[in-house]
């Protein structure tokens, strides 16, 4: 899996983080928001969407002998599941996504783990394709900080507008991916 193909994950899989930070930072009480907030959150989120990958790719390396003769479809349908909800997701306005008070752990902890869900799959389906998983869960988590961060200082001017769309485009960049691991094995990697 090519540098390029991992980035595009990554970005695509910090949409659902980028839809929290924008979420938080519309939800904060004081006009800016203070550094330690904002490192907080962009933290949390990024150090989870790393992790759960790692778990997936675990699990489905533990698991791939007995699944590798439908690996490209399992691939393909954790992507394009995920990218389908990505797109739904998007369509819900920003403003019935309340977030209170994201800087307490009891609220900032699950939606951590909420907005990683989707990257505990791609990890699964990266232990199909990825030997080292080390650099992908790099890129990972330096995408989704540096979103997040982005995320939350855009909460406060424009987020209502960014973040619904950023998640269907990150979908539909999903689903393409999964379409293509597919279309590669079947056509290529067979000959």
């Amino acid at each position: 899996m090519g540098i390029i193909t991992i980035l595009l994950i990554a970005i695509s899989l910090s949409f659902d983080s980028f839809a929290a930070s924008v979420s938080s930072g519309m939800s904060m009480c004081r006009k800016t928001l203070r550094a330690s907030q904002t490192l907080k959150i962009a933290l949390t989120l990024s150090v989870f969407q790393a992790v759960f990958p790692i778990i997936g790719w675990w699990l489905g390396a533990a698991f791939r002998d007995e699944i590798s003769q439908a690996d490209h479809w399992i691939a393909f349908g954790l992507l394009t599941f995920l990218g389908v909800r990505m797109i739904i997701e998007g369509r819900v306005p920003i403003k019935q996504r309340k977030v209170k008070h994201p800087t307490r752990w009891r609220v900032l902890l699950p939606m951590a783990v909420a907005t990683s869900i989707d990257a505990f799959a791609v990890g699964v389906s990266f232990s199909f394709f990825v030997e080292n998983i080390w650099m992908p869960i790099l890129v990972i988590g330096i995408v989704t900080f540096a979103i997040s961060m982005a995320g939350l200082y855009m909460g406060r001017k424009l987020g209502q507008k960014v973040a619904g769309i950023g998640e269907i485009v990150g979908g539909i960049v999903l689903i393409l991916i999964g379409l293509k691991i597919l279309i590669e094995h079947l056509f290529f990697l067979n000959c």
